[in-house]
């Protein structure tokens, strides 16, 4: 029962979301409390628990019973649930259709770059973290920051930018507010982070605490961007599409909304070992709005890799970007 205790209580101190995500936690509560027992056996108990958060459908809500071998996570229904099963074939038509001379891979391959014309320059950004084998943050930065003098040496000569952040789990912040300074033109709020501060109540904040774009004095590019994302662009990858909003000129975004999950994750343990984690940030534009849930939703909506796409060896999405980005004859 303790264990049951700890977890509800946790969410309803912590959790900001029940609200947006239309979910009565004190019924919740009502619903699943009669049926912990001291008999209870784990597996049920892991049942019931999972079973209390997954109506949430957030990418930052998950359980790991080492225990039992059993984990859960959390996830908003994509409009486009192939993508992930698809990947390698995603990667050849890419590589086949649209890259010429094939991708560079950088950064433990996390990022890769090549040209899909001869002015337009192509990154794909697989995650925000694992950059190097050494886990040290400062040397994983460092991988980025030459990763990305090496990619943007011939940026003048280009007349345009594609980023595809489509398939990408996260991880670090700082990452994306990198790649962001470099394409930036002014200094500017990538974003503010609250944090709910009362256990009592779930709209009481932290004052807002603002992250800045500054512009890189090292190679980038300044001119016209477009930023491909879908539901896969998850956690890190939302931040980073969150960090390109108030960028001059504007980042044209093409796909699907990302996934809807912001925060960084706040761990927990249970007495019996298990852990979890929660949410308990909320990102904030400058005008004050949140992206929670429904994700940030692009300028141009398209299906991502639809079937046909796929038996094609087209990227609709790509020819989009590639479209926008074509020389206009004045």
């Amino acid at each position: 029962m303790t264990n049951y205790q700890v977890f509800w209580a946790t969410f309803a101190e912590h959790y900001p979301f029940f609200a947006l995500r239309k979910m009565d936690w004190l019924a919740v509560d009502k619903k699943f409390r009669p049926e912990v027992t001291p008999a209870t056996k784990p597996e049920e108990l892991f049942r019931i628990l999972s079973e209390m958060i997954e109506p949430l459908h957030d990418a930052h809500t998950g359980i790991r019973a080492k225990s039992i071998q059993q984990r859960f996570h959390g996830y908003r229904p994509a409009a486009d649930p192939m993508q992930k099963k698809n990947a390698a074939r995603i990667t050849e038509i890419i590589e086949k259709h649209y890259v010429r001379g094939g991708l560079r891979d950088f950064c433990n391959k996390q990022l890769q770059f090549g040209m899909l014309n001869s002015s337009v320059g192509y990154l794909r950004i697989h995650s925000f973290s694992g950059y190097s084998e050494d886990k040290e943050f400062a040397k994983q930065l460092e991988a980025l920051e030459n990763a990305l003098d090496a990619i943007f040496k011939d940026a003048a000569k280009w007349t345009g930018f594609v980023i595809d952040a489509r398939i990408n789990g996260g991880g670090s912040d700082v990452f994306g507010i990198s790649i962001a300074s470099r394409l930036a033109t002014q200094d500017y709020l990538a974003y503010s982070k609250v944090t709910r501060n009362d256990i009592h109540d779930p709209d009481h904040r932290t004052p807002p605490q603002p992250v800045m774009v500054h512009v890189s004095q090292r190679p980038g590019f300044r001119g016209p961007v477009v930023l491909l994302t879908s539901a896969n662009s998850v956690s890190a990858a939302e931040t980073f599409t969150m960090a390109v909003l108030d960028r001059q000129p504007h980042v044209v975004r093409v796909g699907a909304n990302t996934q809807g999950v912001f925060s960084d994750v706040l761990g927990r343990k249970l007495p019996n070992g298990w852990s979890f984690g929660l949410p308990n940030e909320i990102y904030l534009t400058k005008d004050g709005k949140a992206f929670d849930g429904p994700g940030v939703p692009p300028d141009i909506e398209l299906p991502i890799f639809p079937a046909e796409d796929l038996a094609n060896g087209r990227d609709s999405t790509l020819n989009k970007a590639l479209e926008l980005l074509a020389p206009r004859n004045e």
